[in-house]
C-alpha cells in the first residue's frame, strides 16, 4: 500500500513539475500532508515519547535534503544514472542496517531483496533515447563530481528516513509522522525563500499538490505501521520498489514509451514481492 501510494504520489509530482519547479509542489505537499496527519493524529491517539518524536523529527530532516539533493542532482546530471543509483542506495542501506541490527530473513527472502535492488534499478532507468536528450547544440548532462556527491547524498538521506521510522515505538500514534512532516515543512520553506522559489504555484497546480499530499499521508502512514510489524530490511526493500508503479502509470495514462529493460524489472520487482511477502 505504502509502495502504491508514493508511486502515485511521485507520478502526480512529476506532472506537476512538468510546469513549475518540484521543489514549488513540495512546497503546498508538505505542509498540508503536516495538517492531514494531525487531524488523523488526534483520532488515532497514543502515548507521548520523546525518542519516538526525535526520530520522527530526525525522519523529516532527511527527507526534506533527500528531496532538495535528489531535484538539484535530476537537474544537472544524467536522469539515467542519478535515477537508478539513487534507488539502489535508497532499497540496499536499510537491509545492511537491518541485517547488522540483527535482523535475519529467510534465504529465499535474501533472493527477493536481491531481486527487488535488481528491479528498482531497471525500473528507475529510462529507455534509451528518452531520459537525456538535449537541444540542438546543447551539452549532454554530464554526471561530476558535484552530481555524484547531490545523488548519494540523497539516497543516502532517503535511506535514512526509513531507518529513522522504523525506529518509531509502537502505540505513539501518528504524532511522530506530524512532527516529521511539520520538520520537513519548515526546511522545504527554508529552502524554497533561500532559492528565490518561494512562490505560490498557479490553481491547477495546487490541485495536483493537494493530491500528491494525501497520497503521500497514505504511504507515510502506511510505512509507519508496516515498519511497526516487519523487518526493517524487508519492508524497505517493499516500499523501494514504488518506481514500478510510478512507470506502470505513466504508460497507462500518459502512454509513454517503456523501454524493455523496465518491463523486466517489473516482472522481477512482482517476483521480489512474492517471494518477501510468502517468505518474510
Amino acid at each position: 500500500m505504502s509502495a502504491a501510494a508514493y508511486g502515485m504520489s511521485d507520478f502526480l509530482g512529476g506532472i506537476a513539475s512538468r510546469r513549475i519547479a518540484a521543489l514549488r509542489v513540495v512546497l503546498v505537499s508538505y505542509p498540508i500532508s503536516a495538517v492531514i496527519i494531525a487531524i488523523a493524529a488526534a483520532f488515532v491517539g497514543g502515548e507521548f515519547s520523546w525518542r519516538s518524536m526525535l526520530f520522527g523529527a530526525a525522519s523529516g530532516l532527511v527527507m526534506a535534503l533527500a528531496m532538495w539533493w535528489f531535484y538539484i542532482a535530476l537537474a544537472e546530471g544524467p536522469m539515467s544514472v542519478v535515477s537508478p543509483l539513487t534507488a539502489v542506495i535508497v532499497a540496499g542501506i536499510p537491509v545492511i542496517v537491518g541485517v547488522v541490527g540483527g535482523e535475519r530473513p529467510s534465504v529465499v527472502s535474501y533472493g527477493g531483496i536481491a531481486l527487488a535492488i535488481v528491479a528498482v534499478i531497471l525500473v528507475s532507468r529510462e529507455p534509451p533515447g528518452v531520459g537525456d536528450h538535449t537541444v540542438s547544440g546543447a551539452k549532454a548532462p554530464q554526471f561530476t563530481r558535484r552530481v555524484a556527491w547531490f545523488t548519494v547524498g540523497a539516497g543516502v538521506c532517503f535511506a535514512l528516513s526509513f531507518v529513522f521510522t522504523h525506529q518509531i515505538e509502537v502505540g505513539t500514534g501518528l504524532w511522530p509522522l506530524v512532527v516529521a512532516r511539520t520538520v520537513a515543512s519548515v526546511i522545504v520553506i527554508a529552502i524554497a525563500a533561500g532559492t528565490g522559489q518561494f512562490v505560490r504555484p498557479p490553481g491547477d497546480i495546487i490541485g495536483f499538490a493537494i493530491l500528491v499530499a494525501v497520497l503521500d499521508v497514505i504511504g507515510v502512514v502506511t510505512m509507519l505501521y508496516a515498519f511497526q510489524g516487519g523487518l526493517l530490511s524487508l519492508v524497505s526493500v517493499l516500499i523501494s520498489l514504488y518506481p514500478a508503479v510510478t512507470v506502470l502509470l505513466a504508460v497507462l495514462v500518459l502512454k509513454e514509451r517503456v523501454g524493455r529493460m523496465q518491463l523486466v524489472g517489473m516482472g522481477l520487482a512482482l517476483t521480489a514481492i512474492a517471494a518477501i511477502a510468502v517468505n518474510g
